[in-house]
């Protein structure tokens, strides 16, 4: 296994905000993708609510839907980041239509019966200045294991104001340590699990 083996991200911003507009899903999803850098991992960014991703548990949802284009994005990396606000104590609601559009894989199955996603790593980044962070690690972390995705030890970075604050990441001046500490151990034991499960996938039945 060497450290070298190029790998590929990619990073679903489920922000409720629309581009240009600053983002501190957006912010985190970034320094996760910069520290996977250090690890050979290169990586883009796509925020969804810019593309018409239709309702649905399918793959493609038919006219109009951009979910595919995504979804092929998806498909040609190793790494998949989601990274969600906090409303109301819960991941998004275009995070959560994610989770159903990824639904999808469990149909697209390789040749021994596993979805096509076997294999590949997620990981999850929660931002909010409300409690939440911690189920909303969980909800992910259920559904992208049960639709195939491995999940690597320490894979989720977040960060919450104090109770009751009203400061939002993006306006901090610096990034606290303990998040910038975890983002990093997120990154390199995801890339190390990607670069393991590239080597040695898992075997078929």
């Amino acid at each position: 296994m060497t450290e070298s083996a190029p790998l590929r991200a990619l990073a679903l911003v489920c922000s409720l905000k629309p581009s240009p507009a600053p983002s501190s899903s957006d912010l985190i999803a970034r320094q996760i993708l910069g520290e996977l850098e250090k690890h050979g991992v290169t990586g883009d960014v796509v925020r969804v609510v810019d593309h018409d991703v239709k309702p649905g548990v399918e793959v493609d949802m038919g006219e109009g839907d951009q979910w595919p284009a995504i979804r092929e994005q998806m498909m040609a990396a190793d790494i998949l980041i989601v990274s969600t606000p906090t409303w109301v104590g819960h991941m998004s609601s275009v995070a959560q239509r994610v989770l159903e559009r990824l639904d999808g894989e469990l149909s697209e199955t390789d040749d021994s019966g596993r979805p096509k996603v076997t294999g590949k790593v997620a990981v999850v980044s929660v931002v909010g200045n409300e409690d939440g962070a911690h189920k909303i690690v969980a909800d992910l972390f259920q559904g992208l294991d049960d639709i195939g995705f491995t999940i690597p030890a320490q894979g989720a970075t977040y960060w919450n104001d104090q109770a009751m604050g009203g400061t939002d990441y993006k306006d901090l001046d610096e990034t606290p340590e303990a998040v910038a500490s975890t983002t990093a151990t997120l990154a390199e034991n995801a890339a190390h699990l990607a670069r393991a499960l590239t080597v040695q996938p898992y075997p078929g039945r």
